[in-house]
């Protein structure tokens, strides 16, 4: 596997052919890793775990837990003062250095901010998690601020847009496959079909009519939902693997018109020049227009001022996404699609039209598809088909799964991790002064996700939240246990 992987790369020569580059020796450096690795486990910390387990004689008691050790005071002063020195004084002291020191100066201050916000985590947890949706909403709300704080305004640009507008759009795609993957049960691996025709729905018609996003979010919406209802009848009768290979097929189609309808969609070439949102036409993000936001405000020009304006419009639309997830299972329609997920015979018997349930599963998840499409469109200023590629609706998909079907919060945790931490291996240059200068640490973002997919489903295998709560009870709620719920479904 690893031969595979790393040992080799594909490439293009100078007449354009595909041709093998060997990495013997990246790959000689990955092996003799994972060789030291596994014998450092199994020679000294397997032994120290099962030490752990093991009552002191004189004492009767277990021993402190390595977590304890870890997150010990004393580790949490050197971390603070670490971080608030290198926060303060750490640019000065990267360009004293040089470039090739102050990569790990910036690395020392990211692992001090970590290890503080890590502590933080574990000391109160419990109220966490008590709080969790509350605490989220509260962050999510001063983020853009607190990057302005710490970066500028131009610097706060990378940590807006980069990270909090895309992991926001992903957490909007996962909530809306949620309805159909985690809610009804049925298996979509052409999601990111939906995902295109919101987007080329704005792009087409703002650029062609002039028509304002306001107006054009819902129409993108309910154009994806109408196609939605189109990919649902053909597979009324199918379930399991064949659904599956039913919707990569519809995403492929919807791809392949968009690069093959021309004289609507340019093709290959894409759409460009889509139209920037306007605040309902009363603030402009454009500098030539005289309503634009400098000039009403007579504040300096400035391009985060735009990006800070999406982010907190793609957190009102997430907020919406969540609102009507929460609200339609507690209704009857998303209690058959949980009836549905569970058991479609069964659910046939108590009387349920499984034809509507599955149409209304589409028809809800695509709208929202929609929603997050359009507003792509108008965050890129352009779309092409390579935007909405398979590995798009695999990434959604995997999204859901790791955070646990059904369940909100997971897949937002999830959608952190996965988006953010391909994010941030943009960030991590310093691995080429290790691996050479040809190194590019975000080509290794799928190997990521896979071994986040193998750690999950080894430890979690229900996904990051096993338990969730009912959404009809007898007196009190309570929640279910991962165990006690079906496989893959808790």
């Amino acid at each position: 596997m690893f031969v595979l992987l790393i040992g080799l790369k594909t490439d293009q020569n100078i007449h354009n052919e595909l041709i093998l580059v060997p990495r013997w020796g990246l790959l000689a450096a990955v092996v003799a890793l994972t060789a030291i690795g596994r014998f450092v486990h199994v020679i000294y910390i397997a032994p120290f775990l099962a030490e752990q387990k093991v009552v002191d004689a004189k004492s009767g008691l277990l021993p402190t837990t390595i977590a304890k050790r870890f997150f010990s005071k004393r580790n949490l002063i050197i971390g603070a003062v670490t971080a608030a020195v290198l926060l303060a004084v750490g640019n000065d002291i990267q360009a004293a250095v040089g470039p090739y020191w102050g990569v790990y100066v910036g690395m020392v201050r990211g692992f001090a901010i970590v290890y503080v916000i890590a502590w933080a985590i574990f000391y109160y947890r419990r109220f966490i998690g008590a709080h969790s949706y509350s605490i989220g909403f509260t962050l999510l709300v001063i983020y853009p601020v607190a990057m302005v704080a710490l970066f500028g305004f131009q610097g706060s640009l990378k940590w807006v847009d980069n990270f909090g507008i895309q992991i926001l759009i992903y957490v909007m795609l996962a909530w809306g496959l949620n309805i159909v993957v985690g809610l009804a049960g049925l298996l979509d691996l052409g999601y990111v079909a939906f995902y295109a025709v919101g987007a080329y729905s704005y792009a087409l018609l703002g650029t062609h009519f002039g028509w304002s996003f306001w107006i054009l979010l819902p129409a993108a919406g309910a154009m994806a939902a109408l196609w939605g209802v189109i990919l649902g009848f053909p597979v009324l009768r199918l379930r399991g693997d064949y659904l599956a290979i039913v919707t990569l097929a519809f995403g492929e189609i919807i791809r392949l018109v968009l690069i093959n309808w021309r004289e609507v969609t340019n093709g290959a070439a894409g759409i460009s020049g889509v139209p920037k949102i306007s605040f309902f036409g009363l603030i402009s993000f454009n500098v030539s227009d005289p309503n634009y936001v400098a000039k009403v405000f007579g504040i300096a020009q400035s391009g985060a001022y735009y990006k800070i304006f999406l982010y907190y419009l793609i957190l009102a639309l997430c907020v919406l996404t969540a609102f009507v997830t929460v609200r339609l299972r507690s209704m009857p329609v998303g209690r058959a699609w949980e009836a549905l997920r569970e058991d479609e015979i069964a659910c046939r018997s108590l009387g349920i039209n499984t034809t509507t349930t599955k149409l209304t599963a589409f028809a809800t998840g695509a709208m929202f598809g929609g929603f997050a499409g359009s507003f792509f469109a108008a965050r890129q200023g352009f779309v092409s088909p390579e935007s909405f590629i398979f590995l798009e609706s695999a990434i959604i998909l995997a999204i859901v799964v790791l955070g646990g079907m059904g369940s909100l919060g997971g897949i937002a945790v999830a959608s952190v991790v996965m988006i953010g931490g391909t994010e941030i291996l943009r960030e991590m240059q310093f691995l080429k002064m290790i691996f050479g200068p040809d190194f590019t640490p975000e080509l290794y973002r799928m190997l990521l996700f896979g071994v986040a997919m193998v750690i999950v489903m080894v430890w979690k295998p229900r996904g990051f939240v096993g338990s969730r709560e009912p959404t009809a009870f007898l007196k009190e709620r309570k929640a279910v246990s991962g165990e006690f719920t079906k496989e893959g479904h808790g």
